[in-house]
């Protein structure tokens, strides 16, 4: 049987930290900026963790 391939869109977009939780990049923060205000766009530069409800899912995905 040949070995499992990662999944590339899930590789580039998700990370594994050290403790094993899944670490993501939030979303809105390409175009449309001038409405948000600065907090918030500091705040979705910032990576945050994934859902517990989803980490499974995703780790599945990053077996390689």
């Amino acid at each position: 049987m040949p070995k499992q391939k990662t999944k590339r869109a899930a590789h580039k977009r998700f990370k594994i930290t050290g403790t094993g939780k899944v670490k993501r990049f939030r979303a809105f923060k390409s175009h449309i900026l001038t409405k948000k205000h600065p907090k918030r766009k500091r705040r979705l530069a910032q990576p945050t963790m994934l859902s517990s409800a989803d980490q499974n899912r995703i780790k599945r995905l990053l077996q390689a």
